[in-house]
């Protein structure tokens, strides 16, 4: 089921999501449903907070990221610059984190142009460390400890921050978010193009 995708300026994106008790939440039609919304909106990275739900679960698949005709699209990320090689690492990233913690992040931090499904149309760097160990639980209820770096690791720090109540304009400058003021109040508002269905906090 495709979800629409909350608009920034919606409380839930601000709140901190709470751990998934097992057999609370049937995790794996969650998951097919957040599957099926994001790829409806071209992303490769979607958090429950960004469907209305305050629970510690997001997930990504960056194969749209190999695809060099997605230049318009709000995906999260865009590397049309990565190396054959590169990109095979990035098509293999196709995963599911349930209560995850970030235990350790290491490594120069680097900045990349980072856009969001709930903030349509708005992009800028963000700076982020080039590694991290994160330890969360898969669909299955397994549980894991992984070490990722560059684009996978970019994507779970995007999407970590909106279980954390973090959205990425946030990491911008007090100029670059003054200069977007009108534009994040708009979107809240439902004045975006986006192509695919939004719940908008503002609209009337």
């Amino acid at each position: 089921m495709i979800h629409p995708i909350v608009a920034y300026g919606d409380a839930v994106l601000k709140k901190v999501s709470e751990d998934i008790a097992r057999e609370s939440v049937d995790v794996k039609k969650l998951a097919e449903d957040m599957f099926e919304t994001m790829y409806n909106a071209r992303g490769v990275g979607l958090a429950a907070p960004q469907i209305g739900l305050n629970l510690r679960m997001f997930i990504a698949d960056a194969t749209p990221l190999n695809d060099d005709d997605d230049d318009d699209d709000d995906d999260d990320e865009n590397v049309d610059d990565k190396s054959k090689e590169e990109k095979k690492e990035i098509i293999d990233f196709k995963k599911v984190f349930i209560n995850p913690t970030i235990e350790e992040e290491w490594g120069d931090e680097w900045a990349y142009e980072e856009g969001c499904l709930s903030i349509p149309g708005v992009r800028g760097d963000v700076y982020r460390p080039a590694n991290l160990r994160i330890h969360y639980f898969d669909e299955n209820w397994v549980e894991h400890t992984e070490d990722y770096d560059g684009f996978p690791a970019r994507i779970i720090q995007h999407e970590y921050d909106h279980i954390e109540g973090v959205l990425f304009v946030e990491h911008l400058s007090s100029l670059k978010r003054q200069l977007l003021k009108k534009k994040l109040t708009n979107i809240s508002k439902g004045n975006t193009d986006a192509k695919y269905r939004m719940k908008f906090p503002l609209k009337k």
